[in-house]
């Protein structure tokens, strides 16, 4: 299938909404169309850090989104980037939209000079964790929240 991966546009809000809601359903996460509307605004302020791709197939329609930001690495005095959300719609899956976007990422960390391109996933998302395990390398950090 053909892909096209390319930054989220202003037209894109409608498809945008309808993907990403769909990632908060597989995560099993409560999110609102406000919550939606606080994200979307970032992903088009100059001023905020939050970055997107979407990849479309070859009618033009959105099957899946990224999205991404730098964060500092003291301990290496180094900037990398955290892919913060992958999302593919599941009739898409199988299509390398995935793998594309997360190429897009890695691309632009480098023409950014990040030294890295981190993300976090859940432990039973078996499918995805298949490609993470060909393109990336797992480490051995656990992750830990402290809810605010």
């Amino acid at each position: 299938m053909p892909l096209t991966i390319r930054p989220i546009a202003e037209g894109d809000r409608a498809a945008w909404d309808a993907l990403y809601a769909g990632y908060a359903t597989f995560y099993k996460v409560t999110q609102t169309p406000d919550m939606r509307d606080t994200v979307w605004s970032w992903l088009h302020s100059k001023a905020h850090e939050t970055n997107g791709f979407v990849a479309e197939d070859e009618t033009g329609k959105l099957i899946g989104l990224t999205h991404y930001r730098p964060f500092a690495r003291p301990l290496s005095a180094s900037t990398g980037g955290f892919l913060d959300d992958l999302f593919v719609t599941p009739e898409a899956r199988g299509t390398e939209a995935a793998k594309a976007l997360i190429d897009a990422v890695a691309s632009e960390g480098k023409k950014r000079g990040w030294t890295v391109i981190r993300w976090i996933t859940a432990e039973d998302n078996y499918r995805a964790r298949g490609l993470y395990d060909k393109v990336a390398e797992k480490t051995k950090w656990a992750t830990y929240d402290i809810k605010l």
